[in-house]
This record gives structure tokens, C-alpha cells and sequence, in this order.
């Protein structure tokens, strides 16, 4: 009877401290600039395919059908980012050549007319899923990747103001050399490192 009580307390001990091995690995993951700089895909690299239809019937798709598509991934906290809202603004104007859609990670009945309220109605609320957002790799919002009409990624970053915006679609424009796209098992960063 005793060594059944000392094998339950032992177990409840260890699980316990599984749990906490867990969160604290999963804390430590999910923390700091590092995690976040892994976020989103690599330029180059195939963008997931969909097609979702916006609010009023229309339907989207990735590829775009225009030479780029800015996917930004949002909600209604974008108002909370207004120097964002700001870079949208600007990018707008070049509606022409590039298709902008604001990708809500689930149902969300409030992101539309906020987004309204910002000067942002004419851009297409799009309702994807945590299975489009986690085929995309991205956790943080506000969150921006440009896809030219191949399906390949130009462009990703987490976005906090109106510059990140313009430099993504800058930074999108360059078109690198066929053997400067990453291949499997090379980092998502192309940017060398300090004394590299």
C-alpha cells in the first residue's frame, strides 16, 4: 500500500515536471526577435496555393493575377498599428500592378468594418485558417509577404510601420538570379552575417 502511494506521488512529480519542461521549451521557442526573424518563408520559395471568396462573393486566389499580391496577415488590431494603415495607403495607389488582401486567421466579424473605418475598405478581407496561417509560418500580427504571380515569395516580414511596407514592395521589385533563390537545407535569411 505504501509503494503504491510513493509510485502515485513519484508519478504526479514527474508529469508535473513534464509539463513545465514543456512550456518552458515552448516559451523559449515562441520568445524573442530571434523566433520571431524565422517567422514567415524565405524569398523563393513556393507560396501555398488557395482560393477564398471575400465578403462580397469575389473570389481571391494565390497566385495573383497581377505580377505581385501583398497578403497581410491581420485582423481588427491593425487599428493599434496606424503607421501600417499609413503604408497600406501608399501602397495602394498601385493597384495596377498589385493586389492587396487582408488574410484573418479565422471568422472575425468585427475586421471588416474596422478596416472600413480605416480608409481600408477597398482592400479584400480574406477568412483563412491557422492551418493557412501555419502553411504560410506565420504567429505574429501584423504580418506581410508578397507573392509574385509564379506563386514564389518575394518578399516577408512582421510590418510595425508605413516603411516596412514601401521597402517589402521594394525589396520585391528586385529580381535576384535563378541560382540566388535558397534551395532545401539553406537558411530562409539571405543577408550574410558580420564578418561572413
Amino acid at each position: 500500500m505504501i509503494s503504491a502511494g510513493v509510485f502515485v506521488v513519484l508519478a504526479v512529480v514527474l508529469c508535473t515536471a513534464a509539463v513545465f519542461a514543456v512550456f518552458g521549451i515552448t516559451h523559449i521557442y515562441l520568445s524573442g526577435a530571434e523566433a520571431i526573424e524565422l517567422d514567415g518563408m524565405a524569398p523563393g520559395t513556393a507560396a501555398p496555393a488557395w482560393s477564398l471568396e471575400d465578403s462580397s462573393g469575389s473570389i481571391h486566389r494565390s497566385p495573383p493575377g497581377k505580377p505581385l499580391q501583398l497578403i497581410l496577415f491581420s485582423d481588427h488590431s491593425l487599428k493599434s498599428f496606424p503607421s501600417v494603415v499609413d503604408g497600406l495607403h501608399e501602397v495602394m495607389a498601385q493597384a495596377a500592378r498589385l493586389e492587396i488582401v487582408v488574410l484573418l486567421r479565422g471568422r472575425n466579424q468585427i475586421a471588416e468594418p474596422v478596416l472600413r473605418t480605416l480608409g481600408l475598405g477597398e482592400i479584400p478581407v480574406l477568412t483563412g485558417s491557422a492551418a493557412l496561417y501555419g502553411r504560410y509560418n506565420v504567429r505574429v500580427m501584423p504580418f506581410a509577404i508578397l507573392v509574385d504571380s509564379a506563386g514564389r515569395v518575394r518578399a516577408s516580414s512582421l510590418v510595425n510601420h508605413a516603411w516596412q511596407i514601401t521597402k517589402l514592395l521594394q525589396i520585391a521589385d528586385l529580381v535576384p538570379e535563378q541560382d540566388q533563390w535558397p534551395t532545401a537545407g539553406h537558411s530562409r535569411r539571405l543577408t550574410p552575417r558580420a564578418g561572413a
